[in-house]
């Protein structure tokens, strides 16, 4: 058995691993691909029993690479997705794991695709159904946050998710600035919050920080691979992590 993984993100791509072996209870020869270039480079010269997918890859969503070079193994996808694009996938019988998963859900995504392969009954992709998940993508995107209504003693008031700076998390809070300096409480933790961010507009810079990329004034190389980030309105300087500093180049490019 050989597999192929495609997910840019090294934390996801080594949990995947540790979830292949251990369900097989071996490790399992496997390629490694973060960007479609180099899966279509991997998928042309090699044939794999199943491929573990996400959809956001370092240059673009996968689903480009499987519109251009025609995918025989079955796909498992491995996404933080929701809602429109799952329920395509529900309706053309493919199997995923919605992130941020766990061994449970990786093993109940392999029995689906185990199940439906021996049956007969697995779709391989094709191009009226990499059509449908690319419109529920769409979708999706259409459907990202607009707003959050924020409670204040004198009532409530609206924050447009185009004016936020930065959020930075306060316990079981959140705290949105504006590009105007003022500041907002959003009763959500900083994964539910940046969860209903577009990933292209909002970055999650370390454990406790999301910035926006409209709002960025300047970027600052730091010490052990770490970036400063002067964001407008924003007083402090944000930070990278050392194990964000790498993505959060490439976002910048996209």
């Amino acid at each position: 058995m050989k597999i192929l993984i495609l997910e840019d993100e090294i934390p996801a791509y080594n949990k995947l691993v540790s979830f292949v072996n251990d369900y097989f209870e071996d490790k399992i020869p496997h390629d490694w691909a973060r960007s479609n270039r180099d899966g279509k480079a991997l998928l042309q010269q090699n044939k794999y029993d199943f491929i573990l997918s996400d959809i956001q890859l370092l240059d673009g969503i996968s689903f480009d690479l499987y519109s251009d070079i025609s995918i025989e193994s079955p796909i498992i996808f491995c996404s933080a997705h929701d809602e429109y694009l799952f329920q395509a996938f529900n309706t053309n019988g493919i199997a995923y794991i919605l992130k941020p998963y766990t061994q449970s859900d990786f093993k109940k995504a392999i029995e689906k695709y185990q199940s439906l392969f021996k049956q007969g009954d697995y779709n391989t992709l094709n191009q009226q159904t990499i059509s449908e998940l690319k419109s529920a993508i769409k979708e999706e995107h259409n459907n990202y946050k607009k707003r959050f209504v924020i409670k204040k003693t004198k009532g409530i008031q609206l924050l447009n998710v185009s004016d936020i700076s930065a959020i930075e998390a306060s316990g079981d809070f959140c705290i949105a600035t504006d590009f105007k300096g003022k500041r907002h409480t959003i009763s959500q933790n900083l994964g539910t919050i940046h969860q209903q961010l577009q990933p292209s507009k909002f970055f999650k810079i370390n454990r406790s920080e999301i910035v926006s990329i409209d709002y960025i004034e300047n970027i600052e190389n730091h010490f052990k691979n770490r970036l400063l980030i002067t964001m407008t309105g924003v007083k402090e300087k944000a930070m990278t992590s050392s194990s964000t500093t790498s993505d959060f180049r490439k976002w910048l490019e996209q």
